[in-house]
């Protein structure tokens, strides 16, 4: 058999779920809420319910499913984002408990649930910029 190099070249996308009787309350969370742009999904697979959000280049697929325990996994997603202290304001004021995860260098992050108990992380690049114009939390001049 001759040799063949195989490539994954990219991440299409990713799916998670929430229970049948959410979908309109998991739309207004992801669409309003995180300000995700919903996509059409293809006439095939509209009658299975669920919906289709984009994140950057790629898709998030919201799909219903009933009877999983989503808060016995540490199954995730991680979204970077620009701004961590605005978005933790953002869902603090939405109701959504957040938690401190275990820090990696290079990066501040959180995690929370969203309403459905899917685990979501939070992630965004330290820059050496933002290092030497913070002190304790603070922004200086």
């Amino acid at each position: 058999m001759a040799s063949r190099t195989l490539n994954i070249t990219r991440l299409h996308h990713a799916q998670i779920t929430i229970p049948r009787s959410e979908e309109a309350h998991a739309r207004a969370f992801y669409c309003d809420v995180l300000g995700l742009q919903e996509i059409e999904k293809p006439d095939s697979l509209k009658g299975r319910g669920g919906f289709w959000v984009m994140i950057g280049d790629q898709q998030l697929h919201i799909s219903i499913e009933d009877g999983v325990d989503r808060l016995r996994t540490k199954a995730h997603l991680a979204y970077q984002v620009d701004n961590l202290a605005e978005w933790r304001v953002q869902l603090l004021a939405y109701g959504i408990e957040i938690g401190d995860s275990i820090p990696i260098p290079g990066y501040e992050r959180f995690e929370f649930r969203d309403p459905f108990g899917n685990r979501v992380e939070f992630i965004c690049p330290i820059h050496e910029e933002t290092n030497a114009n913070t002190t304790m939390g603070e922004q200086r001049p």
